[in-house]
């Protein structure tokens, strides 16, 4: 599938998903799907569980939901069920929830919405940057991310036309410039913040935004000057525009005497599973990660 990943908002919960560019049509995580509808805290076991229940509903989506790429807890691709907008409604009918018509509505909304933002793609600028307001961002903190996401936008182009295909690639290299500038790993760095599901940068202060693009802007421009192949060199490219962000980074830091990498985060007081907002306008293809 010709696909753009994205993760949408159902009443603060995270929902995966995929548009099918071929097809025009969303396909949605059937675990988070059935996590929002249950409230479980095992979502897998309980689709299986009900799978086993309901063996014509098993059947159903064996045959109509396929396994898509999404990005896993620790930002990592995994093939994971999907199903479209009919298949989730079939889903819907076997889980006594009483999320299930809101649900149903919010459905009809993102396909409204996306439809909205092909005809007028800055409308999903103005969606993303609404509700990173309703969450309480600042306006520079929302320019900061903005930004930040272009950046990045860049340099994921860069490595697709430089020959990085595979999406454990984008990873990989993803990790390696931000273990030069932060000294810490991607997961070490969520860790820290402790965050378990959500995006890394929707959780970043205004600092960790700002040397983060100027880590994977320093990547790209060195990149690009010394016009980088494959994996490798463009493993070298990530190390040496990572430790152009850390240098600045520790020079900040001596004159501050302040931490840039911080465990501070957006997570709501009182709650260990907070909102994640991911930008629409971020381009998450089956090559891309998103930390």
């Amino acid at each position: 599938m010709t696909t753009s990943q994205t993760v949408q908002l159902f009443e603060s919960t995270r929902v995966r998903s995929h548009w099918d560019a071929a097809q025009e049509k969303w396909f949605f995580s059937v675990v988070d799907v059935v996590q929002v509808l249950t409230d479980s805290i095992n979502p897998t076991d309980y689709l299986k569980k009900l799978r086993k229940r309901d063996v014509e509903l098993g059947s159903y989506l064996g045959t109509n939901c396929p396994q898509v790429g999404m990005p896993s807890a620790s930002g990592v691709m995994r093939k994971t069920l999907a199903a479209d907008v009919p298949t989730l409604l079939r889903l819907i009918q076997s889980i006594p929830s009483p999320k299930a018509e809101p649900f149903k509505r919010w459905l009809a909304k993102v396909g409204h919405e996306r439809m909205q933002e092909m005809a007028d793609p800055a409308q999903s600028l103005d969606r993303a940057r609404e509700n990173w307001q309703k969450l309480g961002r600042s306006d520079k903190w929302i320019q900061q991310r903005m930004t930040g996401q272009e950046t990045r936008n860049k340099l994921t182009d860069y490595w697709k036309e430089s020959g990085v295909e595979k999406a454990d690639e984008f990873a990989l290299l993803t990790n390696i410039i931000h273990q030069e500038w932060t000294g810490l790993s991607v997961l070490a760095h969520k860790s820290l913040k402790s965050l378990k599901t959500q995006n890394l940068r929707d959780h970043m202060s205004e600092a960790e935004l700002i040397f983060t693009a100027l880590a994977e802007l320093s990547t790209r421009q060195i990149a690009e000057t010394e016009e980088a192949k494959g994996l490798q060199q463009n493993a070298q490219a990530g190390k040496e525009g990572g430790r152009v962000a850390k240098r600045a980074k520790d020079d900040l830091e001596k004159r501050t005497g302040q931490k840039v990498v911080t465990g501070s985060n957006f997570l709501p007081p009182g709650k260990s599973m907070p909102v994640q907002i991911s930008a629409t306008p971020e381009r998450k293809t089956n090559n891309s990660q998103k930390k």
